[in-house]
């Protein structure tokens, strides 16, 4: 492996839309293209290609192979300006590297296929805004887009703590900050604190990865701020559970009133496979918080919350996953066998029937 055929690789993959790549020492490139993994005809790579191919992605952030341990994330750029997220890691004594695709424009919320009451969301004054779903379901780039979106239409100070940068903001109607952990910054918890003292209207978090982060979020909020991060979570309820669930069982009742006052909306995605396979759509739930909403959380009475979202959908613009899905197969987009497998309901088909 030269440096050459490393970017060439990365070329094409950039231009045949391929939404990531694996490096493992003795196997050949393998491609993410729709969702489907496909190993390349390309030769096996060895532990000194994986090597080469991390010495070249740190390199580009001043780093040795030596400040390497076991796991990293980072970015690499091509000379014509495409970007990648990078995840380094050991696997079997060899390095292995997987890269995502930046997408080199921020799409719109049409373009994305994603619902135009994210716009509307996005406006709040103040308080928490979470976009949430599984790594590689599109949370970074619907973020990226509501960014974007108040980017410019008002003129915010915007400040975003990332680990790392994945989309690149250009200041537009409002100025945009945007540092990277590890990089401008030590952690995010002292990223978050700085950023108070930097006269924000907006602060983007990457992602709420403990407690502490979890807390500086919830405090930024409370004092004013709008604030937007993400989680690893399937939906509102298991995301209101794994904030609360940060916190020692006598802090949660507090805990719960503190968001219960906070909270914007959570969105939560999935991605699907439309009809012809050729094309992936978002599957979205949009929870938004109502005096009613806010009561249940308060009050610990989260299983009610989903009822809520499914009734609240005329009035407020409320989805569940079901209802997106039964939108999207009602459009003819996407088969029932796929929204069967996405939908986390033992009773989608009886739904659809009474669609119909």
């Amino acid at each position: 492996m030269d440096l050459k055929t490393f970017n060439q690789i990365l070329e094409i993959a950039f231009q045949k839309r391929v939404s990531d790549i694996h490096f493992e020492a003795d196997n050949p490139p393998f491609f993410r293209v729709k969702g489907q993994l496909i190993k390349s005809k390309l030769p096996n790579l060895s532990s000194k290609d994986t090597q080469f191919i991390a010495e070249r992605v740190l390199e580009q952030h001043n780093l040795t192979i030596e400040s390497f341990k076991n796991d990293m994330d980072s970015t690499y750029s091509l000379p014509n300006g495409g970007r990648f997220r990078v995840s380094l890691f050991r696997q079997r004594g060899s390095i292995g590297i997987v890269m995502r695709v930046i997408p080199p424009q921020i799409g719109t919320f049409e373009e994305l296929n994603l619902p135009t009451v994210l716009a509307e969301i996005a406006q709040a004054p103040n308080g928490l805004i979470l976009v949430t779903g599984p790594t590689g379901n599109g949370k970074s780039t619907t973020l990226a887009a509501m960014i974007n979106y108040l980017n410019e239409n008002f003129s915010y100070n915007i400040v975003t703590i990332e680990d790392p940068i994945e989309f690149l903001f250009r200041s537009k109607q409002s100025c945009i900050i945007q540092r990277e952990v590890g990089f401008d910054t030590d952690s995010f918890n002292t990223a978050l604190k700085s950023a108070l003292r930097m006269d924000p209207d907006v602060i983007m978090v990457g992602e709420m990865r403990d407690r502490d982060a979890i807390d500086a979020c919830i405090k930024a909020a409370e004092t004013g701020h709008l604030v937007f991060s993400t989680l690893h979570t399937q939906g509102a309820v298991s995301t209101i559970n794994r904030l609360v669930g940060h916190f020692p069982p006598d802090a949660q009742e507090i805990i719960r009133h503190r968001l219960a006052d906070i909270i914007v909306a959570t969105i939560s995605l999935r991605l699907i496979k439309d009809k012809s396979g050729e094309n992936i759509l978002p599957v979205v739930e949009i929870m938004r918080a109502t005096t009613t909403i806010q009561a249940c959380i308060r009050e610990g009475r989260l299983e009610e919350i989903e009822k809520h979202i499914e009734n609240g959908n005329l009035m407020y613009k409320m989805q569940t996953m079901d209802q997106h899905l039964l939108e999207l197969h009602k459009k003819n987009l996407i088969t029932l066998e796929d929204a069967k497998r996405l939908s986390r309901s033992t009773d989608f088909e009886r739904k659809i029937l009474l669609e119909e």
